[in-house]
């Protein structure tokens, strides 16, 4: 039986470490078959040798989130057991507490894991960024927050997000009023977004007076888009036409964040997605950055990052391509 005492500064720390009713603590006991203790400002670990070592390495990472203003929660838990799993642990020390923004209720947005860091700083340092992988790892939003912040800063005079409007099993048509409502639903979640950055009466404001612009990707036709920061969001969607259209778009001091989903393809067999396409195409062109997520980046609940794992054993076991098609 080994032990280790760790020495906590702040008791609200530790506090904060075992959460309500131990509800923190006990998925750290659960995960290495450890005891986790609190003795005023000690912590002590007790269980097998390796197991102590281990949950050590993760507690004391967590205090490091904590001691950065960040509420531990079953999310960044299972996140340092995934990083501690890979020894990577130590680069958490990259997540500073600087935040993109802050939410009309006053929440500061920032990156939550080490991809995400990554990308908001390919977005900074870019042109052009392609931001590929799983729902729930936060590309649309950071991309968003990082338009509001580029906008507060007067760095750039437009915010321009864009989808598709691929019919996913549904049919516009059978859909009630004019083109614009038709189209709403699909634009839903850039809205949603930018609402909470920066609230409805600022964001209808601003839409008002053209900074703020919601479209379908249609409508990128034959523009030039200058002083702009332009989203395209599910672009896995695209054709390589509609991509190749979009990009030669770029006007002067813009940036594009092009994001996607590459297994959640909704276009018919026979068309090729044009995001697939533009990531092999694009991969030595400087100024384009090309960020992948992975499950680990998943800042939803739990149950996301294990749906997505099975999917993609599903996929890998060949049992069926990414258009459903046995």
């Amino acid at each position: 039986m080994a032990e280790r005492i760790i020495n906590v500064d702040r008791l609200e720390a530790v506090l904060d470490l075992f959460g309500n009713y131990d509800e923190n603590i006990n998925i750290i006991q659960k995960e290495y078959s450890v005891a986790v203790l609190s003795r005023g400002g000690d912590i002590k670990i007790s269980g097998d040798e390796e197991n102590v070592y281990n949950a050590s390495k993760a507690i004391e990472a967590l205090l490091e989130l904590a001691s950065k203003g960040e509420q531990i929660n079953e999310q960044n838990i299972r996140y340092v057991i995934s990083l501690v799993k890979e020894g990577a642990h130590e680069e958490l020390h990259k997540l500073t507490a600087d935040g993109i923004c802050v939410t009309i209720s006053g929440r500061i947005v920032k990156p939550k894991t080490l991809g995400q860091k990554k990308y908001v700083e390919a977005i900074r340092d870019n042109t052009i960024v392609l931001g590929v992988g799983p729902a729930g790892t936060g590309k649309t939003y950071l991309a968003v927050a990082m338009a509001v912040k580029a906008f507060r800063a007067h760095e750039i005079n437009k915010i321009i997000l864009t989808r598709p409007a691929v019919e996913a099993g549904e049919k516009l048509g059978f859909l009630p009023g004019d083109l614009q409502n038709k189209v709403d639903p699909y634009l839903r979640p850039l809205y949603d977004a930018l609402f909470e950055m920066l609230g409805p009466d600022t964001f209808a404001k601003q839409q008002e007076r053209g900074c703020i612009e919601v479209a379908p990707l249609a409508y990128m036709r034959g523009r030039t888009l200058d002083d702009s920061f332009i989203i395209l969001d599910e672009a896995q969607n695209t054709t390589p036409e509609q991509m190749k259209m979009f990009l030669t778009r770029l006007g002067f001091n813009s940036k594009i964040v092009i994001t996607g989903d590459i297994t959640q393809i909704d276009l018919p067999d026979s068309r090729r997605s044009g995001l697939i396409e533009a990531i092999k195409v694009l991969k030595d062109v400087d100024d384009i950055a090309q960020i992948r997520f992975t499950e680990k980046d998943v800042v939803r609940h739990k149950l996301v990052q294990d749906i997505i794992k099975a999917y993609e054993k599903f996929y890998e076991k060949g049992n069926v391509n990414h258009h459903g098609k046995g």
